[in-house]
């Protein structure tokens, strides 16, 4: 049985229109490894994540299925309570925004460990201390006193790792880890996310837009487009050759380094459907290369080969055949 089981997740959320922002969608993380969503913004990764963990804002409404360890969280009376007791920890997107501004990191952590494991808070204060070793933040004792603002972006991020990993959680939900930090700090915390995991027996699920990001760090590679997961494969295969063009395409928008100077970037033409749009056929096809008559009639079904699982009338890889 997988660590994570996500089975036919939808998410709607209410106003004026009803927009769904994640669409059926199946996906499974097993034990001790690491499972990267990549898709461009708005394509749902950020509130899948959230419906796991009962986090969804006040008009959002998840329905399906999501069993972490075998113990259903959807539909909790007390999601949070549940998440805190389930092993699952959560790094978000801004690391500014999940730290609180105005209390001390030291007081922040040992709150977390106290709430998560019921230690004292002498005990909590010790292990805060230990964890900000653990994800190399030197002089670990002298930020505890600090605040948030006295922190650089990297410092801030390793803190909120901290945070998240206190609680000894057997899965990680890393969201945009890496965001707005310089192209050097990205790469230290992606090579401590690799460490970490291996350290702690962890498993992880982290959101993306950038393949490069993943390239090195996931087992297997879901690419999601407008709320759907369009293809799903063992993360070498994928890199080596996607067979769903939007991941082909996303992948080919990764600057190398072997490109002569000069050469212009890569990009998919188009733009992302608008959330909520009702479009008749596949939501790829408007931007699609390789679109046919078809494409705009009737919207692909998710088919599963093996490990590999795509959701298009025309892969890539037909084509080459």
């Amino acid at each position: 049985m997988a660590l994570l089981e996500i089975r036919d997740l939808t998410v709607d959320f209410d106003g004026p229109r009803r927009i769904r922002a994640v669409d059926h969608v199946d996906l499974s993380v097993e034990r001790e490894s690491c499972v990267a969503i990549v898709g461009e913004s708005g394509s749902g990764k950020s509130q899948l994540l959230l419906a796991c963990t009962g986090l969804l804002a006040a008009n959002g409404r998840a329905s399906g299925s999501v069993r972490f360890d075998g113990l259903e969280l959807l539909g909790a009376d007390d999601p949070a309570a549940r998440i805190r007791g389930s092993g699952i920890g959560f790094v978000f997107q801004d690391a500014s925004g999940s730290l609180t501004p105005h209390r001390r990191i030291g007081d922040q952590l040992a709150e977390a460990a106290v709430a998560a494991r019921g230690i004292t808070r002498q005990a909590a204060l010790a292990e805060a201390e230990r964890m900000l070793e653990r994800v190399r933040l030197p002089q670990a004792h002298r930020h505890l006193a600090e605040y948030p603002h006295e922190l650089s972006g990297g410092m801030r991020q390793r803190a909120a790792i901290a945070a998240a990993l206190i609680s000894e959680p057997m899965l990680l939900f890393a969201d945009e880890p890496t965001t707005a930090l310089d192209v050097t700090v990205q790469a230290e915390i992606i090579t401590l996310l690799v460490d970490l995991c291996h350290e702690l027996g962890m498993a992880m699920l982290i959101v993306t837009h950038d393949f490069g990001v993943v390239s090195g760090l996931a087992d297997r590679i879901a690419v999601m487009y407008a709320g759907r997961i369009v293809e799903s494969a063992p993360a070498a295969r994928l890199l080596a050759g996607p067979g769903h063009p939007y991941s082909a395409g996303l992948l080919a928008a990764v600057p190398r380094l072997d490109d002569p100077p000069g050469t212009e970037l890569r990009t998919i033409r188009g733009t992302p459907p608008r959330p909520g749009a009702n479009l008749p056929g596949c939501r790829f096809e408007p931007r699609c290369e390789y679109a046919r008559a078809h494409c705009r009639g009737e919207d692909p079904p998710f088919l599963t080969t093996g490990d590999d699982g795509i959701a298009c009338h025309y892969p890539l890889k037909q084509d080459a055949q």
